[in-house]
């Protein structure tokens, strides 16, 4: 097992465990007896978490793969991905909370969700470059105008979104960042579309 797959296998553990909890409170909500109202908010919010956790175990490849393993980047891995899993968490009400509307219960938990999102971007984001800086290879980071453009606007959306108090706000600006996302799955389907795939023979 490399350093990479020792720490990945910790890593992606916790990072499943979010998407599990979104999941899974999902399905709860799903099979309450009464079921509550859903509304827009909640579900928005749903997704945009999914992805974010998504793009985050890709880019654990791309970031954590060339680092050495050490008990220092153990515990930043603990520390991003427990972000993820405390707000994914708070999504979805408890059985036991008792709501009738969703929309009752983001209200009351948004602010949390979104401002605990951020913080795992900000904390990667100030990763890459540090490390990109530390390296000599800020070049490499400065010359990228879609790294530049999707952190500015993942930012600046999600902060509106988690201040923001009238519903049209904080649902345009979650609509805006769920646009975003589509269009990096979009940027990562052509290449592969163009290709036309991948060979389904076996390699041995």
């Amino acid at each position: 097992m490399s350093a990479f797959e020792f720490f990945f296998s910790f890593y992606g553990l916790i990072l499943g465990l979010s998407v599990a909890e979104l999941l899974g409170g999902f399905a709860r909500t799903l099979n309450r007896n009464p079921r509550p109202q859903f509304g827009l908010l909640t579900p928005l919010l749903a997704v945009f978490a999914a992805l974010d956790v998504t793009t985050f175990w890709f880019q654990a490849w791309i970031i954590f793969r060339p680092a050495p393993f050490n008990l220092a980047l153990l515990m930043l891995g603990l520390l991003i991905a427990g972000l993820f899993y405390i707000a994914a968490t708070l999504v979805f009400p408890r059985d036991e909370d008792g709501v009738e509307h969703l929309d009752t219960h983001f209200w009351r938990n948004k602010r949390t969700i979104l401002l605990l999102l951020l913080s795992a971007n900000v904390i990667v984001a100030s990763l890459i470059f540090g490390v990109a800086a530390a390296q000599g290879q800020m070049h490499l980071v400065s010359r990228s105008w879609f790294l530049w453009f999707g952190l500015s606007l993942f930012t600046t959306m999600t902060t509106v979104a988690a201040l923001a108090r009238r519903p049209w706000i904080v649902k345009a600006a979650l609509i805006v960042l769920l646009a975003y996302y589509s269009l990096n799955i979009t940027r990562a389907a052509v290449p592969l579309i163009e290709k036309g795939g991948w060979s389904l023979a076996s390699k041995e």
